[in-house]
């Protein structure tokens, strides 16, 4: 038993020494990965999306058609790529201008969440496209979002004002949902596509807070609010609050609200600004017919009108992962998989 004892004493004392070291090491990589992600938090992935609809149907055309005639449609179709390349060789050396270049549509994604966190890829994505921009270019970005924080959302909308600004056309394009800081965003394009169902609109603004003053009062416990300044806090969550405090935070809504309403005013001028400033939501052709959205219309059609005539590229800002969000994604993605493996077995007939 005494050997046993002290054996189990050991055997705590190295756990407890393995452990020790694991978090010292875990905590110098951590430090490292921060002070490189300072100096490099990610890089900008480009996507030929000519190319990838290309591959596409070149697999479909070999599966469904005879093998002969596939041969002979690949044989014609590598003559043609032989020939557009030799007469892009020649226009280079003849130094022709980028005018008479293919134009380029340039393709972003935004999806965004309550504090429009992708604002930040936002944000590099425009600035690398404009360092390369040529006259006759144009951007889609394709916006998925219900609106979240004014601040947040108004920094997003000012970055795609940098297009305009830089007098580069610019549409939005709306699958699913782009109201309220959404839609703010989406009334900077020079042009609006939605999907016939797509949510637009809610051009209004929401606060909403619990007060908890009577529970505490109940339970005899004060809460007690130091401020500098009259209107520093019109309204608390655990304090008791005023009609005039109502009252002030309820003017800063309207003023925000006024605020909201003249920068889609500015932005589309053929609206009738206080008929669709209500808050309300719309779908496709409801917004159309308000004039909140110029065509009905998915972003997928809007890409394949292009890429007979166009070079379209899709551009990303990625972020570099480090160790510990790739640990995280991979045990993420290993419990997801093993549930969706027990929900299917589960679900099986019985043989």
């Amino acid at each position: 038993m005494e050997f046993l004892f002290e054996f189990g004493l050991f055997l705590a004392q190295a756990v407890t020494l393995v452990a020790a070291i694991l978090i010292l090491v875990a905590g110098m990589v951590s430090i490292g990965q921060r002070q490189r992600s300072e100096l490099q938090e990610g890089h900008i992935e480009i996507r030929n999306l000519n190319e990838k609809y290309k591959l596409i149907g070149s697999a479909i055309r070999e599966t469904v058609e005879p093998e002969d005639a596939f041969k002979d449609q690949r044989k014609e179709e590598k003559k043609a790529e032989k020939k557009k390349a030799k007469q892009e060789k020649k226009n280079r050396k003849k130094e022709e201008s980028p005018e008479q270049d293919r134009k380029r549509l340039y393709v972003l994604d935004f999806d965004g969440d309550i504090k429009a966190s992708a604002t930040d890829n936002l944000r590099e994505e425009i600035s690398a496209i404009l360092t390369e921009i040529r006259t006759g270019d144009e951007v889609l970005v394709k916006v998925e979002s219900p609106g979240g924080l004014v601040h947040g959302y108004g920094l997003a909308a000012s970055q795609l004002q940098r297009f305009r600004e830089a007098d580069v056309p610019l549409t939005i394009a709306v699958d699913k949902v782009a109201a309220s800081g959404g839609y703010m965003m989406a009334c900077v394009a020079n042009h609006i596509v939605a999907a016939p169902f797509a949510v637009i609109g809610s051009i209004g603004v929401l606060a909403q807070l619990p007060n908890f003053h009577r529970l505490l009062k109940k339970h005899d416990i004060d809460f007690e609010l130091f401020t500098a300044g009259e209107y520093k806090r019109t309204l608390t969550m655990f304090g008791e609050n005023t009609d005039k405090g109502r009252e002030k935070f309820t003017q800063e809504l309207e003023d925000t609200h006024g605020l909201f309403k003249q920068f889609v005013s500015d932005n589309r001028p053929q609206l009738n600004i206080d008929a669709v400033a209500t808050g309300e939501v719309w779908y496709g052709q409801q917004a159309v017919d308000k004039g909140l959205v110029d065509a009905i219309m998915t972003s997928d059609s809007f890409l394949q009108q292009h890429l007979a005539d166009w070079d379209v590229y899709e551009v990303r800002f990625v972020h570099k992962k480090n160790w510990q969000e790739k640990l995280g994604l991979a045990a993420e993605g290993a419990m997801e998989r093993s549930f969706l493996k027990v929900l299917q077995r589960s679900q099986r007939p019985p043989v």
